[in-house]
């Protein structure tokens, strides 16, 4: 139970590679807040932690309004006393090459996945001074180091993710917090299996995905969870501005 007692926050908790983090810190005996725009699918993961014997509570927040962020940090504040973990973890998804992408897109997709990361550093980093420090684990992508194709708005926000990382990690370290970066590739999430299902041949569109990866496999939310938790852990507090491929060997090559 290496997180006992430890106040974690993590965005977009309420599926996929959020889900799974949330119910591994859980596991861990951390207390967490689900935090999501989705409220059924949040609720419901904070049932399957107090199946667990965890606690939890969903918060309600899209990470791109800074009035919701703030009131989010704040009611952990009010529930806990404390934060001592943030997971970036929400973002959103769009296809598009520079020529096909609009403004609108543009300011959307960099609003949630990158100023949605900013807003949410900013005060829970001011909630953790108050403790004496934490960490944050930013959830950025294999976009975020190359140019994956047809894709030029979510792999420039991911990339901002990884600069972020760095900065904040500069700027807080003598303060006692901690910011490392997670760069999954490809994982079987439920957004994912949906990409499929609208494929035209769901089976052959998975196939290119797994064989551009020496590991010639997805990956599974929980492995991405893992490599969080490491991060997060006071075993890697010697770790901070790391960034931290779980692909595949999709970069590698």
């Amino acid at each position: 139970m290496e997180f006992q007692k430890k106040v974690v926050v993590v965005t977009g908790g309420s599926k996929g590679i959020g889900k799974a983090v949330a119910l591994a810190f859980a596991r861990e005996g951390a207390r967490v807040a689900v935090a999501s725009r989705e409220a059924a699918a949040g609720e419901a993961v904070v049932r399957e932690i107090e199946s667990l014997d965890g606690e939890a509570f969903f918060v309600p927040v899209d990470v791109s309004q800074e009035d919701q962020v703030q009131a989010a940090v704040q009611r952990v504040l009010e529930r806990w006393g404390g934060l001592d973990i943030l997971v970036n973890n929400a973002g959103v998804y769009l296809q598009g090459d520079a020529t096909e992408t609009t403004l609108d897109q543009w300011n959307h997709i960099l609003s949630v996945n990158l100023t949605g990361v900013f807003l949410c550093t900013k005060y829970a980093a001011q909630a953790m001074l108050s403790r004496g420090g934490g960490v944050i684990v930013n959830v950025s992508s294999e976009a975020g180091l190359v140019g994956i194709p047809g894709q030029v708005a979510y792999n420039t926000s991911k990339a901002g993710v990884i600069s972020l990382t760095k900065s904040c990690a500069v700027d807080l370290a003598r303060r006692g917090i901690r910011v490392n970066c997670v760069c999954p590739g490809t994982t079987d999430t439920p957004l994912v299996q949906e990409a499929l299902r609208r494929a035209s041949d769901p089976a052959a569109a998975r196939r290119r995905l797994e064989e551009v990866r020496p590991l010639n496999r997805l990956g599974a939310p929980e492995e991405i969870a893992a490599a969080v938790l490491l991060l997060a852990s006071d075993r890697m507090a010697y770790a901070t501005g790391a960034v931290l491929s779980v692909d595949g060997g999709y970069t590698a090559q």
